[in-house]
């Protein structure tokens, strides 16, 4: 751990940050893998039964964004101590992760199971898809527990610098679920045949699996986590309730308007609509995965400079990020805007007719806020570093609620009164399908213009310098800390 923490503290910024987000991105290329794998099994029962695990995602999303508060908690507080020589300090933060997991997990699968009917009824779920739906999220909702409290030590790892173990508990998690599959769903060999439950069983058994390794790697040399460890301290869940709790905020956010969204489609697109909205969110959440790696790795990165007292390098490794993250994007973006056609043929070979129309649209227009995502990605991870999580918050709050989701509404129909998912809203103007594709770059590009002008005045106010001087250690900061200033740049970056 001692040569990650001389990595991320003195050495190359570019290397060590690619270094340290390639195996996040690895890690999200095989979570994709398995949503896809996932649904080749299930679509061999039929279109009910994919539909009615399609409808558990966006509530499963809600329900993952609540446990988003020890993950990411753990992973900026464990950096942090880190970067600030108080392993022991990270490792009891790791616990604290570990234990609000759990519980978080259990209170939250528990009441989903027991209400799974009324929940998938809800969201809208009909009659022949409600009960397939209810069983498969009421299965998973009990593994909520093993599935936080494996993320929880995952996060240890990143925060630590060891991207690695997070890639490796990641392959076991999905690994197990995509071996179990077709075992459980179809009943082979001496298992019972089980449907959709089976279905549910092997991603609950997956999250089991990375559980058992994330613990033994935990409790082997990679962390060495010891019974010293478990001391539980109201202090230290406070700041880790803190500084995750607005990530949840965060998440809940994005998730509610993306539910909304699917309405406003359904209503201005009909079925060719959703086709191409769903298709296009699909590709943008394959193009985004190097900036999703990237910024959990900075945020990592910037919470040890910050823990280590060297705000300058803290300011750097974001700046370096924002560059190869924007950029790395903005290369996708230009592929995408040229051959948007062949880009959808891969995610469905066989669109056809308004729905490929409007597919090889709504890609066009994707692709020209593709950098913003990335700039966004990574300055939100230097202000999460510094522990300023509450920013991030806002700034979704504000790109979803204050434009996304009222320039789509534009798209519904001028009429008196119209109704998503239940809920009464303004009438639109009828631009159709366009004011949603638009809705969704206009709001990517507006978040990275405000965000980065948000971002300049903070470093200015002395953000990192600021948030070095909060970081509660057990020991006092080196020597060699450096200042906010350009004058005391690392040589080395």
């Amino acid at each position: 751990m001692s040569d990650r923490r001389e990595a991320i503290v003195d050495g190359s910024i570019p290397r060590t940050l690619v270094g340290l987000a390639l195996p996040l991105v690895a890690q999200n290329v095989v979570r994709v893998a398995q949503q896809v794998i996932d649904t080749f099994w299930l679509g061999r029962l039929g279109e009910t039964a994919v539909a009615a695990v399609g409808l558990t995602i966006p509530v499963l999303g809600l329900l993952f964004a609540l446990l988003v508060t020890p993950f990411v908690g753990t992973q900026i507080l464990v950096s942090q101590r880190v970067g600030a020589d108080d392993d022991a300090g990270a490792r009891r933060m790791v616990v604290h992760g570990f234990a609000l997991a759990v519980v978080v997990g259990a209170l939250v699968g528990g009441a989903v199971a027991l209400g799974a009917d009324p929940i998938v009824r809800l969201v809208g779920a009909g009659p022949d898809v409600a009960p397939g739906a209810a069983l498969y999220l009421g299965v998973v909702a009990l593994g909520l527990p093993l599935a936080g409290a494996s993320d929880a030590l995952e996060a240890g790892f990143v925060g630590r610098g060891d991207s690695r173990a997070s890639l490796w508990i990641n392959i076991a998690t999905v690994a197990v679920n995509v071996v179990l599959d077709p075992f459980l769903i179809f009943g082979w060999w001496i298992f019972p045949q089980l449907g959709i439950e089976g279905a549910a069983l092997a991603t609950v058994a997956g999250y089991a699996a990375g559980l058992l390794l994330a613990l033994g790697l935990a409790l082997g040399p990679r962390m060495n986590l010891s019974r010293r460890h478990l001391s539980l301290t109201a202090a230290d869940f406070r700041e880790l309730l803190s500084v995750g709790a607005p990530i949840t905020g965060q998440q809940v956010v994005s998730q509610s308007v993306r539910v909304l969204l699917v309405g406003v489609v359904a209503i201005a697109g009909g079925a060719a609509g959703l086709a191409a909205y769903t298709v296009g969110a699909r590709v943008a959440s394959v193009a985004v995965l190097p900036s999703r790696g990237l910024g959990q790795a900075a945020q990592s990165m910037v919470g040890q400079n910050v823990g280590a007292d060297r705000p300058t390098r803290a300011r750097r490794t974001t700046r370096v990020g924002v560059a190869v993250a924007a950029g790395s994007l903005a290369l996708l973006g230009v592929v995408q805007w040229f051959v948007p056609g062949p880009v959808a043929r891969i995610f469905v070979p066989d669109l056809a007719g308004d729905g490929y129309a409007l597919t090889v649209q709504y890609l066009t227009i994707l692709a020209y806020g593709y950098p913003a995502i990335g700039a966004v990605d990574l300055l939100l991870a230097g202000f999460n570093g510094a522990g300023r999580t509450r920013t991030s918050f806002v700034a979704d709050l504000l790109k979803y609620w204050a434009v996304r989701l009222p320039v789509a509404a534009l798209a519904l129909p001028a009429t008196a009164s119209v109704s998503v998912l239940g809920v009464a809203v303004a009438p639109g103007l009828d631009w159709g399908m366009p004011a949603i594709f638009w809705a969704v770059t206009g709001s990517n590009v507006v978040a990275a213009v405000g965000v980065g002008a948000y971002y300049a005045a903070a470093v200015r106010g002395g953000l990192f310098a600021d948030a070095a001087k909060g970081v509660e250690t057990d020991t006092a900061p080196p020597d060699d800390a450096d200042t906010d200033s350009d004058a005391t740049a690392d040589p080395t970056d």
